[in-house]
């Protein structure tokens, strides 16, 4: 099918590389080719070397794409394997989202040695989370809860809690899944009480748009009904101007041709949120984030982030 190894650009995490893996996997299957017709190439972040301060303060999102689209765009590599919720909604140029895999939970887990759920902690408990989301959702539900920055990757995480650094952390159900970790989970948070993160769950493929040979092969792996979802999260995002820097939550569901759509932005300190919700038919995916989007907008005025 082609004579030079398909080049599969990814971050070097375990749980990045298992996303690769999947990827890989995936499209030997469905091509009928041996894994010597791709090569896993690791490319390191801004993201992955900067682990003393909180993304928001660097530069955010892109952190964890921007050396992996140069690759791209240089044409070291084919195609590039992202955690969705990673993704900017603005790409670079010439790229695109090309490919979905079938989303995981979206969940987010609640770990703790302490507690079975995040309501039984004790007063004062100290929760370790990088995601602004995360934090603001936590003192929302318990303002009293002390919210520390927890970089790291995956791994490094499950240490610190293991070491008694912090009472208890979130992390996402879908990647503690994807590395066979579903042990470490002590309970879900449903998303009726905790909307996950814009993506969550969901893997994502980035190639260059005009790449048919490539565009061909992933289209025989591509999850439809993921894309309609991702279609409307990020289409919410992007009305937000969403970033590490702005606590959201969105999710898109689907019902047979329907999707139902739920947004909130909160204060960083979980003070005040503003939700807001749609419905409507998945062929207008775009719309009726977009709608939500701009409602929540509307909801929040020009000062709702002011001084956080």
């Amino acid at each position: 099918m082609q004579s030079n190894p398909l080049r599969i650009g990814t971050r070097g995490s375990a749980l990045a590389l298992a996303q690769a893996h999947e990827t890989r996997d995936r499209l030997m299957t469905a091509h009928d080719l041996a894994e010597d017709a791709f090569e896993i190439v690791v490319i390191k972040t801004s993201g992955d070397r900067i682990q003393d301060r909180p993304l928001s303060e660097v530069g955010g999102k892109g952190l964890f794409t921007k050396e992996i689209e140069e690759a791209l765009l240089d044409g070291r590599i084919d195609l590039a394997v992202h955690s969705s919720k990673d993704m900017p909604t603005v790409l670079p140029d010439g790229l695109a989202l090309t490919a979905f895999l079938p989303r995981e939970d979206v969940r987010d887990a609640f770990l703790s040695p302490k507690a079975k759920t995040l309501t039984d902690l004790p007063q004062g408990a100290v929760v370790g989370s990088s995601s602004l989301r995360r934090q603001a959702m936590i003192k929302r539900l318990r303002p009293d809860i002390e919210v520390v920055m927890y970089r790291g990757n995956l791994q490094t995480r499950l240490r610190k809690l293991a070491e008694g650094e912090v009472d208890a952390t979130l992390l996402a159900a879908a990647g503690l899944r994807r590395l066979g970790l579903e042990a470490e989970i002590t309970s879900l948070l449903e998303t009726d009480q905790f909307l996950p993160a814009v993506g969550q769950g969901a893997i994502c493929i980035e190639s260059r748009a005009d790449d048919k040979a490539t565009l061909e092969m992933l289209a025989a792996i591509h999850d439809a009904a993921t894309q309609i979802r991702l279609d409307a999260e990020r289409a919410f995002l992007a009305v937000l101007d969403g970033s590490c820097r702005t606590p959201i939550g969105g999710l898109a569901t689907l019902e047979g041709d329907t999707m139902h759509f739920r947004g909130i932005v909160l204060k960083p300190d979980g003070s005040a949120a503003h939700e807001a919700s749609g419905s409507g038919p998945a062929a207008e995916a775009e719309r009726i984030g977009r709608s939500v989007g701009e409602d929540l907008k509307t909801r929040m005025g020009p000062d709702f982030l002011a001084g956080a």
